[in-house]
């Protein structure tokens, strides 16, 4: 092998799709971006106020635990037990991360060998198929039916003796469904059954609408031993960049994932875990305060996608902060991306990137505009999609 041709385990990962569509806005200036995958605001000022106690301590620029600072795991256990249900005792462990992105690595790199099976839903969250591929494992991929929901007897079905984790995603990225409680506890039972893991990501747990219930896999029953959950701070309180979540295992995996983390990062950035720790004292609360101003948003855009229902399908949605649209056109999901930039200046994120094979989907995100803004942007795109496909 020449030393500037690129190992075949790194061609097989897909480049990033947000990179690709930032370009593209760049070159266009104007363009309203409808992709994004951050909330319009910022984070609490408990969170800011525990900059000064971090600078405070010139201990805090040295390396920190590996698992996570004390203060930081403790009040991860109190929003666990009050919110999620879940009670941590010596058969699960917490471990604080830099995102849930780095969570979700940790546990595939725990769990695996190279060429052993991760099943995933599509449509997917694309970060996680590149990093079951960087892995050097094999994606096995089911469909979720036409409402994007779980099919259980299909994942059943694709489960064989190399198959390790089965992932879900609740409520999802990049559909915005939340996945009822009795499919969770099937899957869940299903990977217990053949003692395997169950992966499931709460990123957006507190972005749930109507009459939607948000459901912890951990929290089920007989499900410590084989349940793996991701959990980030990025989309709640406003600060993507600070780069923090933490994930709840079980004990065994512990000492293999702490090996992983202190390779890839030896700790959590310390000033982001502080600024966790405000965050999390401030709590729930300050996410439910701003999530009206959300759901208000997300009316708007649905009120005006409703018009373009003889160009796409519009499954219903209550949770997150995306539409994940099936649009009814013979063109890629990235020609109609580019064409959308370059001719009505609205982005959207194209539906091969999560997974879709055949047809033309995009995902619609609403979280990070504020309503001016995404009033012009929506209408950019039902303006744009009615021109284009009509």
């Amino acid at each position: 092998m020449n030393i500037d041709t690129t190992p075949t385990r790194m061609q097989a990962v897909q480049s990033p799709i947000i990179p690709i569509v930032a370009e593209l806005i760049r070159q266009h200036p104007g363009t309203i971006s409808l992709g994004q995958e951050v909330v319009s605001y910022g984070p609490p000022p408990e969170a800011i106020a525990q900059i000064s106690q971090f600078l405070s301590d010139p201990e805090n620029h040295k390396y920190r635990s590996v698992q996570g600072m004390p203060p930081l795991l403790k009040q991860i256990e109190t929003k666990l037990k009050r919110e999620n249900r879940i009670e941590l005792d010596n058969r699960r462990q917490v471990v604080v991360t830099a995102g849930s992105n780095m969570g979700f690595l940790n546990a595939v790199l725990a769990i695996t060998n190279p060429g052993d099976e991760i099943i995933l839903q599509t449509p997917y969250y694309f970060n996680h198929e590149m990093a079951v591929t960087i892995a050097g494992c094999r994606l096995v991929l089911v469909a979720t039916d036409d409402n994007y929901q779980l099919r259980p007897e299909a994942i059943q079905q694709a489960i064989t003796e190399r198959t390790r984790a089965v992932v879900t995603i609740s409520p999802n990225n990049p559909t915005g469904v939340v996945y009822p409680e009795a499919d969770l506890r099937q899957v869940n039972e299903l990977c217990r059954t053949h003692g395997i893991y169950h992966i499931h990501d709460e990123a957006y747990e507190y972005f749930i609408y109507g009459d939607a219930h948000h459901v912890s896999a951990a929290a089920l029953p007989d499900s410590s031993n084989h349940t793996i959950s991701l959990y980030s701070l990025s989309k709640a309180y406003g600060f993507a960049s600070w780069r923090i979540g933490y994930m709840v295992i079980p004990a065994h995996l512990l000492t293999s994932v702490m090996k992983i983390q202190d390779t890839n990062v030896i700790c959590p950035p310390v000033v982001s875990q502080y600024a966790a720790l405000g965050a999390l004292q401030a709590g729930v609360a300050y996410c439910q305060e701003r999530l009206g101003a959300i759901a208000e948003i997300r009316q708007l855009m649905l009120h005006e996608l409703n018009q373009i229902k003889e160009f796409c399908t519009i499954p219903p949605t209550s949770g997150a902060f995306y539409f994940f649209l099936k649009v009814h056109t013979d063109q890629t999901s990235m020609q109609l991306v580019e064409r959308l930039i370059q001719e009505y200046r609205v982005a959207v994120i194209p539906g091969s990137t999560f997974g879709i094979e055949t047809g033309c989907y995009l995902r619609v995100g609403y979280g990070a505009l504020q309503r001016e803004t995404a009033t012009v942007g929506i209408g950019r795109l039902v303006n744009g999609l009615k021109s284009i496909l009509k």
